[in-house]
């Protein structure tokens, strides 16, 4: 678990949560544990992102699934810098005021790439509302250099909402990722305590405009659930993304980073996990990853696959 004072510097990893009483931390079921990182292939992975200066969100956020996926060299990169202009309730990422741009960054993101011999990669950044285009030229430019130097590899961005940036989305729209996501994190009546500086319908139309920029991109959305959300919210949830056209849904399991983040509601159960994904294809997604501990970039790879072949098996049938 990562503190609210980072072991590597003085300052306050999330100065706006240290004044937050402490919430209580509840014990994780079985269905929750992981092994600890260690193997050799992950201590690889850990030296290539080293030696390019490249944030992950793997470590950022404190995945649990980091040992599994850089033990295989997946390893979800984390632009423009670890430094997020926003301070949601459940989110890890450092805030403040974020350091310049690393013009060098896409060709360090495009070589890892290459390193790593990643056949489909996920790019994704923290909120920058301090640019004027909210980082979304700078996606493009990794998504071109990606391009350059391994054109096989399929590129799959989670980014942020680009809130009242005109223009923004259109520029990685016509960099032409082959999976647009955009997480919603939590239904509705959430955001106000979880997701303060986010619009839910701005997030469902930003998923929309992206199916009539390019039809053929992929869309993909996810949600944590244990937040205290109620099971005809979810439900509410998957038809506002299937209103979008939305293909892909993930939801997971919510898990407090420390005692000052939002707290845990409860532990969703596997069954119920189940019943989501059996909902959620009823309703017309082309896939649905349910699981506790399902992560929007856990699989990406294995999940772009079955993706693909889900709309040939469709196309084939309509």
């Amino acid at each position: 678990m990562v503190t609210l004072i980072d072991s590597l510097e003085s300052r306050p990893r999330h100065p706006e949560k240290a004044s937050r009483p402490d919430n209580e931390m509840l014990r994780k079921p079985d269905w929750i544990r992981v092994r600890a990182p260690g193997s050799p292939v992950y201590r690889e992975t850990q030296t290539i992102v080293r030696e390019n200066n490249l944030v992950t969100v793997c470590e950022e956020a404190g995945c649990p699934n980091i040992g599994e996926c850089w033990s295989k060299k997946h390893a979800t990169m984390m632009i423009m810098g670890e430094i997020c202009t926003r301070a949601c309730a459940f989110c890890n990422v450092r805030t403040g005021l974020p350091t310049a741009l690393d013009p060098s960054e896409p060709e360090n993101v495009a070589t890892a790439v290459a390193k790593l011999e990643l056949a489909h990669v996920v790019i994704t950044s923290v909120d920058r509302d301090d640019l004027p285009d909210g980082g979304a030229e700078h996606f493009a430019q990794v998504i071109r250099a990606i391009r350059a130097r391994t054109p096989r590899t399929t590129i799959e961005v989670l980014t942020p909402d680009f809130l009242r940036k005109e223009g923004a989305l259109e520029i990685v729209v016509a960099a032409k990722p082959d999976v647009f996501n955009h997480n919603l994190e939590t239904v509705p009546s959430k955001y106000l305590k979880v997701r303060p500086g986010a619009r839910y319908f701005h997030s469902i139309r930003l998923l929309q405009r992206v199916k009539e920029l390019d039809p053929g991109m992929f869309t993909k959305s996810g949600i944590m659930v244990g937040l205290g959300e109620e099971r005809n919210e979810v439900l509410q949830l998957m038809d506002d993304l299937r209103s979008a056209d939305v293909d892909f849904l993930t939801i997971g399991q919510y898990l407090a980073p420390t005692k000052k983040h939002h707290p845990v509601d409860r532990f969703v159960t596997p069954e119920e996990f189940k019943s989501y994904a059996t909902v959620a294809m009823t309703k017309g997604f082309l896939l649905v990853s349910s699981s506790p501990l399902t992560r929007s970039s856990h699989h990406a790879g294995e999940d772009f696959e079955r993706l693909r072949a889900a709309r040939m098996a469709k196309l084939a049938h309509a």
